[in-house]
């Protein structure tokens, strides 16, 4: 018999950051455990920098590998004024989210 396989869900979501907010918005998605990737665009497309972040479910050194991955980003930053990220995130379907909450919750009166 073949065990069943981990249901794991890959998406992208891009979204638009300031220059000045680059660092603190890697930072975030750092901390994130569902992050597996950033690319880092310019407003045209163009992929300026690509970022592994599987490495952010170790527990220890977790400082010491970012320090220059952020000094990197750090120094692109200082370059530009805006830019895309494409953040890569894989969800476990198996697991539900913790702050899911289906339609019948959110309809139900509080009691009397």
């Amino acid at each position: 018999m073949s065990e069943p396989e981990d249901k794991k869900r890959t998406f992208v979501e891009e979204v638009e950051v300031a220059g000045n907010q680059l660092v603190d918005r890697i930072r975030e998605l750092i901390d994130d455990s569902n992050t597996r990737r950033v690319i880092i665009r310019n407003l045209e497309g163009k992929e300026l920098m690509s970022l592994p972040l599987t490495f952010g479910v170790v527990a220890g050194g977790i400082i010491t590998l970012t320090a220059p991955l952020l000094a990197a980003v750090g120094a692109l930053a200082a370059l530009v004024t805006k830019v895309k990220l494409e953040v890569v995130r894989e969800v476990d379907d198996s697991v539900s989210q913790p702050n899911e909450k289906s339609v019948d919750e959110d309809l139900e009166e509080p009691p009397v």
